[in-house]
């Protein structure tokens, strides 16, 4: 059981203890300190509706939801992953699916077509970089490069957009070269396999480790390495309002997350609670 201090208010585990010895801070992207992709998962649940027979006395809103909470389940792996699992929800139901690689690109069309005009605003000057940064996270990133912390990216989505995305928001330095996606063949890609690299060439424990993220697959992995795992909740309509997500919420929640957030809008108090000496 957690406690929770307010609706929009960090919530930490019961126990939890600050660790002062962090030396390396790992973040995941979209979601996290990227909101290029925001409302991804009503796109990608939105497009599996359109593949997905409703059998008499099934709710629509019912399965939009069932669907919501499954691809959420698998964020922070490469969106392959979420389209393999649909089209196992539909051989299971009886149903002759559309092959994953058609979902991916069909997913990946719609989507892009947000990001290129999110892009333009940026590029244009008509958005501020800001408008598509998770509140609060370039004064979380000033606070731990001032802190002496090395900060790295690590991402499901293909590095080199990765690293686009990041330059358009200005946030790359804050990373230096310590910025990681998936490669070209997501299905080999594993974010465990990359944190025990970067564990190994760093020469440091998962004791060291303190990372945020808004998808399980992070949370779980940062937890099993005995690293500490701030979930980022982080709303997919509304940045800035201090709200979490309800489903991103729940999920980071039973990944074992030791804090969720729904944004960073008080880094100094956030970065003193997990940070301090015991």
């Amino acid at each position: 059981m957690f406690l929770s201090l307010a609706a929009d208010a960090p919530e930490y585990r019961p126990g939890f203890a600050p660790r002062a010895g962090v030396s390396h801070v790992l973040f995941d992207f979209d979601g996290t300190l990227s909101w290029l992709r925001h409302g991804w998962p009503a796109i990608m649940a939105g497009l599996f509706l359109e593949h997905h027979p409703i059998r008499s006395g099934e709710s629509p809103a019912v399965l939009h939801q069932e669907l919501l909470e499954e691809l959420l389940s698998l964020n922070g792996k490469p969106s392959i992953f979420q389209m393999e699992r649909f089209a196992e929800r539909l051989r299971a139901r009886g149903e002759t699916p559309p092959s994953p690689a058609d979902l991916l690109a069909e997913y990946s069309r719609r989507l892009d077509e947000q990001i290129r005009e999110r892009s333009a605003r940026v590029t244009a000057g008509t958005a501020a970089r800001d408008e598509y940064v998770i509140h609060g996270a370039r004064q979380l990133l000033d606070q731990l490069r001032d802190a002496g912390c090395k900060l790295m990216i690590l991402s499901g989505t293909r590095e080199e957009r990765v690293r686009e995305e990041a330059a358009l928001l200005g946030l790359a330095d804050y990373f230096g070269g310590h910025i990681y996606g998936s490669p070209a063949e997501p299905s080999r890609f594993t974010k465990r396999a990359v944190m025990d690299r970067l564990l190994a060439e760093e020469g440091i424990t998962g004791a060291q480790l303190l990372s945020f993220g808004d998808g399980p697959v992070e949370i779980e992995q940062t937890k099993a390495l005995g690293g500490l795992a701030v979930a980022v909740a982080s709303h997919e309509e509304v940045n800035g309002g201090g709200r979490m997500d309800a489903a991103k919420r729940r999920q980071l929640l039973a990944a074992g997350a030791d804090v969720v957030i729904a944004d960073y809008r008080d880094p100094e108090t956030l970065l003193a609670a997990l940070l301090r000496s015991a």
